[in-house]
């Protein structure tokens, strides 16, 4: 299960596709270069496979620091060994677009005055009014400007929009257990009462039948009237309280579904079969355990679907959630995950997880 190609990808084929056409003159011999042409060729080519991975692959962050370092290097070498250039120069506005994905703003403004140098060396040819040369020089620099200041808002509003998402999963697994915790400290509420209650009423009924077994005649017939108004008593206050504590389960289903349906960005789709019986201490982990993945999911995994089902065998209740996002080959637990592990054990269940084609958790605890 892989997720299809959303707006990030498609910028960054719009972007390879961009830099391909800006070179295809060079690529196809079409000017002359400072330096062999086969050698410009490979520096290209080096500068596209660097892009990519700095951009767009999943690969530890000091990977990704050098690959975009190789890829500004040799976006300037490209740029400085071509005399006629043409538009070259905006695979200069490429790197620092692609800034934004990869260091902090201000490493961007420092490529981007990088930049701008290398623009005025290259376009400083003697055929150009130093005007034509300022022109340009600075019409670099301003694109260069709103590349930057744009994909770093873009990239902002995306995480926040991230974080409302993961608060909002957090409020409401904290209002689903709360509920849940309402009703509980409500059961418990009733069934002191009824506690109280019989036990109040049964002290009476026993007195009234036990003065009424040491009488007789009329004396003992009014004990006897007396026992059987306090067990009709009994009797409906018992019937009206058990009918307070007849609840419902509560639907696990839609417990969760409360809680993870409507996510901007993640389409989550929950099942529970209905031989599925979990006690309360139970539901609560599986609802931790929900808001755990969906906020890794949310967070780390570039996803756009997540499925969840629960299910039953004969030992345990089991939830299995996967996702179509990037995947981890060797996932390092972070606190969520261990804590969840720690619950789910003291429950006597276990947790388990796998990377290696998007990323599933499987959660199991004993059934009821």
């Amino acid at each position: 299960m892989r997720r299809g190609i959303g707006t990030e990808e498609w910028s960054g084929i719009a972007m390879l596709v961009v830099a391909v056409v800006i070179a295809a003159p060079g690529l196809l011999g079409a000017f002359d270069t400072a330096i062999p042409h086969g050698w410009w060729i490979a520096l290209f080519v080096l500068f596209m496979a660097a892009f990519l991975v700095a951009a767009y692959t999943p690969v530890p962050r000091p990977r990704r620091y050098a690959a975009y370092a190789a890829a500004v290097v040799a976006a300037w070498t490209v740029v400085l060994t071509t005399p006629g250039q043409g538009l070259l120069p905006v695979l200069l506005v490429l790197t620092v677009a692609a800034s934004a994905y990869v260091v902090p703003p201000w490493v961007g403004l420092i490529v981007v005055g990088l930049n701008t140098l290398v623009i005025s060396f290259g376009i400083g040819a003697p055929r150009r009014s130093p005007a034509d040369v300022v022109g340009l020089v600075v019409f670099y620099l301003l694109i260069q400007a709103a590349a930057l200041l744009s994909t770093v808002t873009l990239l902002r509003e995306q995480r926040m929009r991230r974080e409302l998402t993961e608060a909002h999963v957090e409020l409401q697994a904290a209002s689903v257990l709360l509920s849940e915790s309402a009703r509980t400290a409500e059961r418990l509420r009733i069934s002191r009462e009824l506690h109280d209650l019989i036990g109040h009423q049964l002290t009476v009924l026993t007195l009234e039948l036990e003065t009424a077994r040491h009488l007789d005649g009329a004396a003992a017939r009014m004990h006897v009237e007396r026992a059987d108004r306090v067990a009709r008593d009994l009797l409906g206050d018992v019937r009206s309280t058990v009918g307070q504590l007849r609840t419902e389960t509560p639907d696990l289903e839609q417990t969760l579904r409360r809680m993870a349906g409507d996510l901007p960005g993640l389409d989550v789709t929950i099942d529970v079969s209905p031989d599925v019986r979990v006690s309360e201490e139970a539901g609560a982990a599986f609802v931790r355990a929900t808001q755990e993945i969906v906020t890794n999911t949310i967070r780390h995994a570039d996803a756009s679907t997540l499925r969840i089902s629960v299910t039953a065998d004969d030992r345990d209740a089991v939830l299995d959630a996967r996702d179509d996002g990037c995947g981890a080959r060797d996932p390092v637990p972070g606190n969520g995950l261990r804590g969840l592990g720690e619950r789910l054990r003291a429950l006597g269940g276990d947790l388990s997880f796998d990377g290696g084609d998007g990323f599933r958790v499987t959660a199991r605890v004993p059934a009821s």
